[in-house]
């Protein structure tokens, strides 16, 4: 009964710790969408910088192009990049806390394994 017990216990250890791998891999993933979004975004703004102020710029909507503002445009751009900043500080932090948890549960993973190991031993 103790050694169902034990591989059980071991087991469920070491799902959470897949799992916790598991989420994050999904949060880096999202952190790299989120940085590649900042790029286009200044790459955007810097062109922005460059136009005269009687310039034409239009924005896709759709199949069609409409046009639009260039304060608004501006505006619209400078909104997008606080909204992703903002965002990877927070995926940041998702990610720092899954990284403690995960060590967490690789610690308990590798003092389990070698509590495992000494009572085969005995």
């Amino acid at each position: 009964m103790a050694d169902a017990a034990t591989q059980s216990a071991y087991e469920k250890l070491s799902e959470e710790f897949r799992k916790t791998q598991s989420d994050l891999s999904t949060y880096i993933e999202a952190r790299q969408k989120l940085e590649s979004q900042l790029q286009e975004n200044k790459i955007v703004q810097k062109e922005f910088s460059i136009l005269d102020d009687g310039s034409k710029i239009y924005k896709l909507i759709g199949p069609v192009l409409l046009p639009q503002d260039k304060d608004e445009a501006v505006m619209n751009v400078d909104k997008r990049l606080e909204f992703i900043e903002s965002e990877i500080k927070r995926i940041e932090n998702q990610i720092n806390d899954t990284r403690a948890k995960s060590e967490k549960k690789r610690a308990e993973l590798i003092s389990f394994q070698a509590q495992l190991q000494e009572r085969a031993r005995s």
